[in-house]
């Protein structure tokens, strides 16, 4: 791929189409803020560091990028691929990612506070001391997540598949997680006050220390809940 532009932006948008192939980019640090790089393949490329701000990745396949400490706030990622991609660090506030797929993604001390994750695909995904106030989760799959320590204060998890994910020491202040699945999902020590609880499945869950504290267990089965 080559052509001449007078930045590396320009460039991506007189050269690279939707659609492309442009797998395995060395771009660290690169400044590609409110670029259009819809549908296009990016797998495997590095791009940490790299300004991303309001970029449209929409349907992209970004699968196994170096994406730490990136900057996608705003930007949008509606169904984009980042199974197994690593985001360590990146500042996600405010993304779009609904229906996106981050299996097995690596998003430790990331910033997605008001990001729109709903329908995702975050099982396995490491998401411990992420930052997910206001977040949407609205059936989300976080099946086997690890949310430890992760501030998701009034976020809304409803309908979300939190099977066996680890939520220890996370904030769940006034969240709403009504009608979530949190079978085998290890609680200890985490903050659920003000929460919403209401017909949620808490099968399982390890509730030692938890902070129900005003909480609405409407409908919640504790008897096989360990406390």
């Amino acid at each position: 791929m080559s052509g001449e532009a007078e930045s590396l932006k320009i460039f991506f948008r007189n050269f690279v189409q939707s659609g492309a192939d442009i797998s395995g980019l060395d771009l660290p640090g690169a400044n590609l803020a409110g670029a259009n790089l819809s549908k296009v393949k990016l797998s495997g490329s590095n791009l940490s560091g790299a300004n991303l701000t309001k970029v449209d990745l929409s349907d992209s396949d970004l699968t196994g990028c170096n994406l730490t400490r990136t900057i996608l706030a705003g930007a949008v990622l509606k169904k984009v691929d980042l199974t197994e991609a690593n985001l360590t660090g990146a500042d996600l506030t405010g993304a779009d990612l609904e229906g996106a797929s981050l299996v097995n993604a690596d998003l430790y001390w990331s910033a997605l506070s008001g990001a729109n994750l709903s329908h995702a695909d975050l099982s396995q995904t490491n998401l411990s001391k992420c930052n997910l106030i206001v977040a949407i989760l609205v059936e989300a799959d976080l099946f086997w997540a690890d949310l430890g320590g992760s501030n998701l204060t009034m976020a809304k998890l409803s309908g979300a598949t939190l099977t066996v994910a680890n939520l220890s020491k996370a904030c769940l202040t006034m969240a709403d997680l009504s009608n979530a699945t949190l079978a085998g999902a290890d609680l200890s020590g985490a903050d659920l006050s003000e929460a919403d609880l209401t017909g949620a499945d808490l099968n399982e869950a390890n509730l030692a220390g938890t902070n129900l504290t005003g909480a609405n267990l409407t409908g919640v089965d504790l008897t096989l809940a360990k406390r």
